[in-house]
């Protein structure tokens, strides 16, 4: 069981090769919600092969910034939104945190709704009590941790890809309508819209991405972090998301009212469990992620306000916590699902890409890497309680994307002029980026970074 919460991770205690991003972030998309998500480039209009190009482009794009944020954490050695609190301050960082943990509970949710659907039509046990066992295994492999997830997710990432080889012949292989793969007509602005979607799916990785590579040796090579886990993660996403932009475009209804059945009917009924399985796996390896980051951000924003010390017990009441309320939600939002779920991914962009944008920026561009990381711990340390110009470089930029903003929620006055494209996270990055290198570019470099202290490498290991 991982004894570390939010403290630094020393060498003595590294270990491990860049190679294992590779399947915790294959096993991470190789599931039925990045196939879900994957449908909306048709439900929204697209015709399949513009459809198919826009999830690309956007997965390729959006898995850079994901991707650069996973080789912070061999270079760091500590959780990526402990991290943040040199951007933010100590206490400022609480704002995107608590942005943040709404992010990891909603997809804890509506990744439960599918994976609870499947082990019900897998068992015939009731849909509710499904979802109650899924999350209860997530618990156990949360509890357990770091070490457990990588080798978990590296089973789960191999028993997928040969399942989803054989979905994906069975899907290509079925009697296609005559004009499936014709181009058509451009609605740019729909396609700008699906692009957007893409890559905010990788996107909202960000903010706990370097917590799976923290535990790397230091001698990692960033290059390596950075191409394994954007292998992994936009890899499996394109296959997915294109896998259900084809299902969706030939089976509409059959996909729309119960995308589970359809992908697990793709397979003869005499081999059907062995492909629930595959989707109730799928699920875990996702919701096991949003499950250990929900942990890790709540300790963080805890921290930074009580100082607060992680022991055992308090990890555990923290983790069936976090897994009762996304639990809870799951239960009550299976209604609508595909409509909820495309709303939920869309008003996460407006939040989290000016976030990364800085603190992207600030590690690449501003310190280069070197971190004072006792004074992370500290909120009269070097970084302070509040940095006032990152706040103002971040709400600049969710701003600045609000009249270009276009959900079922708010279409903001901008969006018509542009023929219905969402480009405000565009807009966000950039001028989060921008204007957060603006204000900071005179910052104090440290020549090298100070070796933590053993108080900060032991503080959060008391026993509760």
């Amino acid at each position: 069981m991982e004894q570390r919460a939010l403290e630094f991770v020393p060498e003595t205690e590294r270990y491990g090769s860049p190679r294992s991003l590779f399947t915790v972030w294959f096993a991470a998309n190789m599931q039925i919600t990045t196939i879900v998500t994957g449908a909306l480039g048709v439900v929204l209009g697209l015709p399949l092969p513009w459809a198919v190009l826009a999830l690309v482009v956007g997965n390729l794009f959006g898995g850079v910034f994901m991707a650069l944020h996973s080789a912070q954490g061999p270079k760091l050695g500590i959780p990526q939104m402990i991290q943040s609190r040199a951007q933010f301050g100590v206490l400022g960082a609480v704002l995107p945190l608590l942005l943040v943990i709404l992010m990891y509970i909603g997809f804890f949710a509506s990744s439960s709704v599918l994976g609870g659907a499947a082990l019900a039509a897998w068992t015939g046990l009731p849909h509710s009590a499904c979802v109650v066992a899924v999350a209860a295994v997530c618990v156990v492999l949360a509890l357990y941790g770091y070490r457990l997830i990588h080798q978990v997710e590296r089973w789960i990432s191999l028993f997928s890809g040969l399942g989803f080889v054989y979905l994906t012949y069975r899907l290509l292989s079925a009697p296609h309508p005559a004009g499936l793969w014709h181009a058509g007509s451009l609605d740019l602005g729909t396609f700008l819209l699906v692009v957007s979607i893409a890559a905010t799916w990788q996107i909202t990785y960000a903010p706990y991405v370097a917590d799976y590579s923290r535990y790397l040796p230091t001698s990692t090579r960033s290059s390596a972090a950075f191409w394994w886990t954007y292998a992994g993660s936009v890899g499996a996403s394109v296959w997915m998301m294109a896998f259900g932009c084809v299902a969706a475009s030939l089976a509409p209804k059959a996909f729309g009212g119960d995308p589970v059945a359809y992908v697990v009917g793709l397979a003869p009924g005499s081999v059907s469990d062995v492909f629930f399985l595959m989707v109730v796996l799928g699920v875990l390896a996702v919701n096991v992620l949003n499950l250990y980051g929900t942990f890790m951000s709540t300790t963080t924003t805890l921290g930074a306000v009580l100082r607060l010390r992680v022991g055992q017990g308090l990890r555990a009441a923290f983790i069936l916590g976090a897994a009762a309320v996304g639990a809870g939600i799951a239960l009550l939002a299976q209604a609508d699902f595909l409509a909820t779920f495309e709303n939920f991914i869309l008003l996460l962009t407006y939040f989290l890409v000016p976030w990364t944008a800085v603190n992207l920026v600030d590690f690449y561009l501003i310190r280069r890497e070197r971190y004072d990381i006792p004074a992370l711990f500290d909120p009269n340390g070097r970084y302070g309680r509040v940095n006032w110009r990152t706040m103002t470089a971040y709400l600049v930029g969710v701003a600045v994307e609000v009249p270009f903003v276009s959900t079922s929620y708010y279409t903001g006055p901008m969006v018509a002029h542009l023929g219905g494209a969402d480009i405000s996270w565009i807009l966000g990055l950039i001028v989060s980026a921008a204007l957060y290198y603006g204000l900071m570019r005179g910052e104090p470099v440290l020549e090298a970074e100070p070796a933590p202290t053993p108080a900060v490498a032991q503080e959060p290991r008391p026993t509760v």
